[in-house]
């Protein structure tokens, strides 16, 4: 009776034998590995090197400037209504004449998911994103665009300092 209970418990591993199942998942995978080890590297040497983005990319804002240096945009607000987080926050200013422009525009990068709906909600074709990926910065202020600050995104490119 006790032997009974013991055997419950007992493994016969020689019914698991290797029967040859092994050895070609194995060699393929060596084969793999060392097709990988001797071919050349696509190691990008960043900030020295860049990677090249797309058309469609995404990046850091822009305001566009027309020919006379003055912002196209007018301040209607539609960018900062259709923006989904409320990135963007516009204090237009009217001069007496009736021309509009903003008195403060603001964009928190941190924000903002890069989305792209106020490119495309704006009817003066006032604001773009541009291909400037890789902005980096210490402290939460310096991610707050002001007008000066999204006139020139370039300027704002990591170079390894």
């Amino acid at each position: 009776m006790a032997d009974d209970n013991n055997k419950d418990y007992v493994l016969n591993i020689s019914d698991r034998r290797p029967s040859g199942k092994y050895i070609t998942p194995i060699l393929k995978g060596l084969g793999y590995t060392l097709k990988n080890f001797f071919s050349k590297p696509i190691t990008i040497k960043y900030p020295t090197e860049r990677r090249e983005v797309r058309d469609r990319w995404r990046g850091l804002h822009r305001l566009k400037v027309d020919e006379q240096g003055q912002l196209k945009c007018v301040a209607c607000g539609l960018c900062a209504k259709i923006c989904p987080p409320q990135a963007i926050t516009i204090v237009p200013y009217e001069e007496p004449g009736g021309t509009r422009y903003p008195k403060e525009f603001i964009i928190d990068e941190l924000r903002c998911i890069f989305c792209g709906f106020c490119q495309e909600a704006c009817p003066k074709d006032a604001i773009e994103l541009t291909k400037v990926y890789d902005f980096v910065d210490y402290q939460r202020k310096d991610f707050i665009f002001d007008i000066e600050k999204l006139k020139t995104p370039e300027k704002f490119i990591f170079n390894g300092k």
